[in-house]
């Protein structure tokens, strides 16, 4: 089946590609592909060795198939990181990010995020003082998780608005792909200057720490390393979360009673937040791991060669693993917190408990902030943008009061 690039009816292609099977071909914009739409199926073949992010290993790219002009290869053809290799070298470049981040580098971080958030719900307050409806994607859950990981990256935030406008244009499959692609050497152009800036001038930011620290007796790491890394993570760690905030806010005001739930301490935010995460995750496609040789599965096999998509949010709607009513938010669900929505295995998201922390801190304080608030329109009627791997709501318009 083919993708839907323009997310038109993303309910509707969850359930097809539920329908489809545990492991079913589809296309990605006249690309031929597998998906794993099953939960077990998908811990099982995301720690299978046998899997890799080396695009090396892409028949249809070594054959010159799949080119640049292909709009998603922004996402796969990256620098070296540790989102691009496996095995030792995963290992090597991922150490580095793990130790940046570590409790007291996010205990630290915390009530940075307290302070922002209290900001964006002034902003907020403001924008919707004459009682019309005001987007809080725009004017909250958008500008928050930037600010964030810059803070952590070291990145100035006079830079945010030009990083936002950037990772719009790359993610956006309404962005002509000559656009694109000069957009990711205009990335590549910032972030080399950044980490040449802190080469020269480490501060205490995770750039910094990417650069210089390396007390494990693992040979540093390379410009490009650095420079991959840090890219992936700024664009993960602002977009996810994004995603995160607006899909808990969505359930949470589409289900008032769960909400009621929350307020009367029977089930905690964190909880609402592993619900969101299960039924309505941040990611719904991502791209992509290729078969070093053939993989023989009670689904089907996977020919050596061939590209492998994992589709979270199908996952997350599995039935034998989260009940029969898995297509209803339930934050006091028992198995909410089995979901692998920031993946499994050895390239589990590193920024997931950033992510979670964003969202224990800005969930509870809009709701404190606002106790009122409500949609301002339909909220099963919301479009997405057209972003084929995230879940990535156009606007959330809302009335504070």
């Amino acid at each position: 089946m083919a993708i839907d690039p323009m997310v038109g009816d993303l309910a509707g292609e969850t359930d097809r590609l539920r329908a489809a099977g545990a492991l079913t071909r589809i296309e990605l914009l006249g690309v031929p592909a597998w998906t794993v739409t099953e939960h077990n199926l998908a811990r099982q073949l995301l720690t299978d060795p046998r899997l890799v992010k080396d695009i090396g290993s892409w028949k249809l790219f070594t054959d010159g198939v799949v080119t640049r002009e292909w709009p998603l290869i922004g996402m796969i053809d990256v620098k070296r990181s540790m989102f691009t290799v496996d095995g030792a070298e995963h290992r090597r470049l991922r150490i580095k990010t793990t130790q940046a981040l570590s409790r007291r580098r996010l205990d630290a971080l915390r009530p940075i995020v307290e302070r922002y958030v209290a900001e964006l719900l002034d902003d907020l307050e403001a924008a919707g003082a004459a009682g019309d409806p005001v987007d809080l994607k725009q004017v909250f859950a958008y500008p928050l998780p930037m600010r964030v990981v810059s803070e952590l990256m070291g990145v100035p935030h006079t830079d945010n608005e030009q990083l936002l406008t950037w990772y719009k244009a790359f993610f956006s499959l309404l962005t002509p792909q000559d656009e694109r692609l000069a957009t990711i050497d205009e990335l590549t152009t910032y972030y080399t200057a950044l980490v040449r800036k802190k080469t020269a001038t480490p501060a205490d930011d995770l750039t910094s720490a990417l650069i210089h620290e390396n007390g494990d007796g693992e040979e540093p790491l390379t410009e490009e390393e650095v420079i991959g890394n840090l890219e992936a993570l700024v664009a993960a760690g602002h977009e996810t979360t994004v995603n995160l905030i607006l899909a808990t806010v969505r359930a949470l005001l589409s289900n008032p009673e769960q909400l009621a739930r929350i307020r009367a301490d029977e089930v905690s935010w964190a909880d609402a937040v592993e619900e969101t995460l299960r039924f309505d995750g941040p990611v719904i496609h991502l791209l992509m791991r290729f078969a070093t040789e053939d993989i023989v599965l009670d689904q089907g096999v996977i020919p050596a060669g061939d590209g492998v998509v994992i589709s979270y949010r199908a996952i997350g709607r599995d039935t034998g693993v989260h009940g029969a009513d898995a297509d209803v938010y339930d934050s006091s669900r028992p198995t909410a917190h089995r979901n692998i929505s920031f993946g499994f295995g050895p390239h589990i998201c590193p920024g997931a408990t950033l992510a979670r922390l964003e969202a224990a801190v800005a969930l509870p304080a809009l709701f404190a902030r606002f106790p009122n608030l409500r949609a301002a329109g339909d909220l099963a009627a919301l479009p997405n943008m057209p972003v084929l791997t995230q879940n990535d709501l156009s606007a959330l318009p809302v009335l504070l009061t």
